[in-house]
């Protein structure tokens, strides 16, 4: 009996680029805590981070990051530098980066005078700040705008407030998206040395399967953590049982 045909290859993935702003990032003062955020979310949508910057509160590095990763890639995220104070310029240095003015948008003001009532100040409405041409992006829960110029979002530095617009994010690219990573495991106590002539072989096999290696020094219950991801979970999970089977007796440990 002929074996079934083989599936056709899921496309490229499209690609995303974050741009971390601060010199708190930089110094130490804070942990940049968002990348991971962003990166887990975008691959349920299909979407590959393809690259993290960071950099210091400049208007000059951040327009130049800003138009060299939003030329390179589907996507571009900026974290930080959207607040009312001296060192948040991320807004002047997109709109830099694309050559459009710096404008305050009317429905912004609107509703941060609207918020702040009597105690509202200048420095409240520095937060009514866009690039000109700028999309206000909503969805009916979170109403406070995200700022979008074209294919570059501009999103808030503080993990809290991060987390809290990502959906914005996510509905948006939902409508596009694509095939989701996946993800599965193979916990053994074996260590990399060991294991690279079993992981070459099955890279050498597997080439669409991104397969990762990551020790544990202080876990009692294993070693290492073999990872294999995709976006066919039929391959991806052919790619781990290939690997499994390689394994000495008495591994794995744990199979994910």
């Amino acid at each position: 009996m002929d074996s079934p045909p083989t599936p056709p290859p899921v496309g490229a993935p499209k690609t995303a680029a974050m741009l971390v702003i601060g010199d708190e990032i930089l110094s130490g003062k804070i942990e940049e805590a968002n990348v991971a955020v962003l990166a887990r979310a975008l691959r349920g949508l299909g979407v590959l981070l393809r690259r993290a910057v960071v950099v210091m509160d400049d208007i000059e590095t951040i327009a130049r990051e800003v138009r060299e990763l939003s030329r390179t890639h589907d996507w571009l995220f900026t974290s930080g530098g959207v607040g009312p104070t001296h060192d948040d310029v991320t807004v002047e240095a997109v709109a830099r980066a694309f050559e459009v003015r710096v404008v305050s948008s009317p429905h912004m003001e609107a509703m941060l005078r609207a918020h702040y009532k009597e105690r509202c100040t200048e420095g409240h409405l520095r937060m009514a700040l866009v690039p000109e041409g700028a999309a206000l992006e909503v969805t009916r829960e979170i109403t406070w705008p995200t700022i979008r110029l074209g294919n570059t979002w501009l999103l808030p530095g503080i993990p809290e407030v991060f987390r809290m617009k990502l959906p914005v994010v996510t509905g948006y690219l939902a409508s596009a998206a694509a095939p989701a990573f996946v993800s599965h495991a193979v916990y053994v106590k074996m260590d990399e040395g060991e294991l690279k002539p079993l992981l070459d072989r099955v890279v050498a096999s597997f080439a669409d399967v991104a397969v990762g290696s990551y020790p544990k020094w202080h876990e009692p219950s294993y070693r290492t953590k073999l990872t294999f991801d995709g976006r066919d979970d039929g391959r991806v999970l052919e790619a781990r049982n290939a690997f499994v089977k390689l394994l000495p007796d008495g591994e794995p440990q744990r199979v994910e």
